[in-house]
């Protein structure tokens, strides 16, 4: 990861207390198992099982490297579409706070940037939301989407949760990203999925022909098995989650419900993220300020690691110091 984000995780990495990473990769002791010694798999039958998780036809999932391509070729296809449509530069809106290159990426290729209230081509947010960890109520995202043609989700974290993918509805003009890398913590596999609105399925064939990669046999079995050991891996990844997401609230008052592993921590209503970020960093403890988010009055706090009791106390210390 090369956006500033990813840049201050990974020049940071070595921090004794890590609270950074979102995803479960190296916390998880069965998906390391399930992958180890894969050799080929179909990509017909990895996108006919993610079919059937995600309750869509088959021929509307699009394998690709992960959620962020996933997500940009949603965008090429949809400015393409825009343009075309409108004869004029397409407009979007991101949510605040919401992940940096959701926010980036459309302005990247060429979207203009509107605000929460005006009309949009295209809406783009992640559900659950990152940083925040919260899951939008129907009313919320119906706000949120208001007055857009398309809406791109990136549902990155949705399996932390029991909430069925929104692609299932079939909406109009709604797209839906996804990746293997969060709850079952497969980044080495680099797989994720791309599912358009069935009007849309036939011309993003035509496109998908040209513009995406063919994934490596040994990545599709690797996500074929860890489908097979689906339920085994979520117990695992979700217990942590739970058992993080405990060990919070009884240390910190006033935390929401979460239905993803981070936390976006405001105190009592504001605090300057940049600074209590730095402060955090010079006594090893690494978390990450809202102004990446597009948000500068709190930290993203992340709740993916076993030790995470004990990073939290060191944060908290800081936190108390701080305050």
């Amino acid at each position: 990861m090369t956006f500033p984000l990813g840049e201050w995780i990974v020049a940071h990495a070595d921090a004794p207390h890590h609270l950074g990473r979102s995803g479960m990769v190296g916390s998880l002791t069965t998906t390391p198992k399930v992958i180890a010694g894969t050799r080929g798999g179909d990509p017909r039958e990895l996108r006919s099982r993610l079919a059937q998780k995600l309750k869509v036809d088959a021929a509307r999932v699009f394998l690709t490297t992960g959620a962020t391509e996933a997500n940009l070729d949603a965008l090429v296809f949809l400015y393409r579409e825009a343009t075309r449509r409108t004869g004029r530069v397409p407009r979007y809106r991101t949510p605040v706070p919401d992940y940096p290159p959701l926010a980036e990426m459309p302005k990247v290729l060429g979207f203009r940037s509107v605000g929460p209230r005006e009309t949009a081509d295209l809406v783009v947010c992640s559900q659950p939301n990152n940083p925040t960890g919260t899951l939008a109520s129907t009313e919320e995202f119906e706000a949120i989407t208001r007055g857009s043609a398309s809406v791109l989700v990136d549902e990155t974290f949705r399996e932390f949760t029991a909430a069925p993918s929104l692609a299932g509805e079939g909406r109009r003009g709604l797209w839906v990203s996804g990746t293997f890398t969060k709850v079952y913590g497969a980044d080495a596999l680099r797989v994720g999925y791309l599912v358009p609105p069935p009007e849309e399925v036939v011309r993003c064939r035509h496109f998908a022909d040209y513009a995406l990669h063919d994934l490596a046999d040994t990545s599709v079995a690797g996500a074929l098995a860890v489908l097979d050991h689906r339920n085994e891996i979520l117990r695992e990844s979700r217990g942590l989650f739970r058992e993080n997401f405990a060990a919070l609230r009884a240390r910190v008052r006033g935390v929401p419900r979460l239905a993803a592993p981070v936390w976006f921590d405001r105190g009592d209503g504001v605090l300057p993220g940049d600074t209590l970020a730095r402060r955090a960093l010079d006594s090893g403890v690494l978390v990450c300020s809202g102004s990446f988010f597009g948000d500068a009055t709190g930290v993203r706090v992340t709740l993916t690691r076993r030790t995470f009791p004990e990073d939290l106390d060191a944060y908290v210390a800081v936190r108390d110091r701080f305050l």
